[in-house]
């Protein structure tokens, strides 16, 4: 190890938003220690795994990186790894049998301690901090975060939602909101720095309560969008049973609030359902998206939805498949149920749709979903949109890839324009994921 390279870390984040803001929540505290960001794992004296448990693949992922990273701590013995997030919450000391690379586990709550424990790993101990703190919102911590467009900022961390196949509140803890007054003062930075784009992020967003303030999800969202005139704001994830007319009505008069919601269902059927812990019916599901087209003009709606759950049936299968087709979400995060140890599901049902089964009916979802989706942005061809643009296209340096208020991705010519340009764009053509098109010319 060259000289100075123990105090260089890199981060590798895995998973959602969350994740990512953590991430910068971890920079900020190393920093603060004098450690500085290594430009690759090469040039690191430390790697950090910021892990998702979410998903059975993302573990998968997790061990294959880990087998890659192996044969650099053979070759530097003074190389530290440490796995933190979702990962090491879920399957706790159980971890450090992943690889035997793993020098210390850190969860979601225990940032804070992270300089202590690379110290301590760097002593030969093998340390963990696992606890869950339901007062740790890390306030007062600056986060890092890099580029000038689009900046993340958490209003909450846990859930108090029981769905029987979800991990969360094994690995997030409990709702705690974060103070009323810490989210408008991220928010004024965030500002200050410039960014074009404000995302509010939350393992269950909308439940946000500060009572010290006063304040709900709606009143805050309508504060932050104030606090931000000039910035696009947007937000997930929402559960169905705490949208309300007050924050659809927020969206709808608030200019600079994207009419984008993702609403996750997760199945068509009332009976899946309830077998889900979902907390509400399908009718009452479909209530709330005639509620919110019937206020917002223009609303893009997203969903998460699971083939082949516990007890599934052919008919339960069918009602998902006719959600899909009366609704006609622009896009869905689509997945066949796999068990996670310890839920409810786990604990209490019995996975008994064969895998075989399970991927048909996932196909038969994703083939509809993205028949609508190549549909609805058909219906774009023609229109002009205004986009953010993000970044340059993967495939040409000549063209830009930016986002519309609805959240719909777009690629267009990119002339004399940069990321970070609000760009009115006349869309040209589409596919189920992305439209195309040019500047227009006025």
């Amino acid at each position: 190890m060259t000289a100075g390279k123990g105090k260089t870390f890199y981060i590798h984040t895995f998973g959602c938003q969350m994740n990512q803001a953590d991430s910068a929540i971890i920079t900020a505290v190393l920093q603060q220690e004098g450690y500085t960001v290594a430009e690759s794992e090469e040039s690191a004296g430390i790697i950090l795994l910021n892990t998702c448990a979410v998903r059975e693949n993302a573990v998968d992922r997790i061990e294959n990186y880990l087998q890659r990273i192996q044969g650099m701590k053979k070759r530097d013995k003074r190389l530290v790894i440490g796995l933190a997030g979702c990962i090491p919450q879920y399957q706790r000391e159980e971890t450090l049998t992943l690889s035997p690379a793993i020098d210390f586990l850190a969860g979601p709550d225990s940032y804070r301690t992270l300089p202590a424990l690379i110290e301590q790993a760097r002593g030969g101990a093998k340390p963990t901090s696992l606890e869950f703190n339901v007062a740790e919102t890390y306030e007062g911590i600056d986060p890092v975060r890099l580029g000038l467009i689009s900046a993340i900022v958490p209003v909450m961390r846990g859930c108090n939602n029981r769905c029987a196949y979800c991990v969360v509140p094994f690995t997030r803890g409990r709702e705690r909101s974060h103070p009323f007054r810490s989210v408008i003062s991220e928010v004024q930075q965030v500002v200050a720095a410039g960014y074009r784009e404000i995302t509010l992020i939350g393992q269950n967003v909308n439940s946000y309560h500060d009572p010290e303030a006063g304040m709900n999800f709606a009143a805050l969202l309508d504060a932050v969008s104030r606090e931000a005139p000039q910035t696009r704001v947007r937000f997930t994830t929402s559960h169905p049973k705490d949208i309300s007319a007050e924050l659809v009505r927020i969206i709808a008069d608030r200019p600079n609030i994207c009419n984008h919601i993702h609403l996750p269902v997760q199945s068509g059927s009332t009976v899946v359902l309830g077998r889900m812990n979902r907390g509400h019916t399908i009718e009452e599901y479909r209530e709330k998206i005639a509620l919110i087209r019937s206020i917002i003009p223009g609303v893009t709606l997203s969903t998460d939805i699971i083939a082949g759950f516990c007890g599934e049936r052919e008919e339960d299968h069918q009602a998902s498949l006719e959600l899909l087709s009366s609704v006609r979400f622009d896009s869905a995060y689509m997945f066949f149920y796999s068990t996670r140890p310890g839920t409810l599901a786990a604990r209490t049902l019995v996975d008994d749709v064969v895998e075989e089964e399970k991927k048909r009916r996932l196909q038969e979802i994703i083939d509809l979903q993205n028949s609508i989706s190549a549909d609805l942005f058909q219906q774009a061809i023609g229109s002009v949109v205004e986009v953010l643009a993000e970044t340059e296209s993967r495939r040409s340096t000549g063209q830009l890839m930016g986002r519309t208020v609805g959240n719909r991705a777009v690629v267009f010519d990119r002339e004399s324009h940069q990321p970070g340009d609000l760009v009115r764009v006349l869309i040209t053509a589409a596919t189920s994921a992305t439209l195309t098109g040019r500047p227009e010319h006025r």
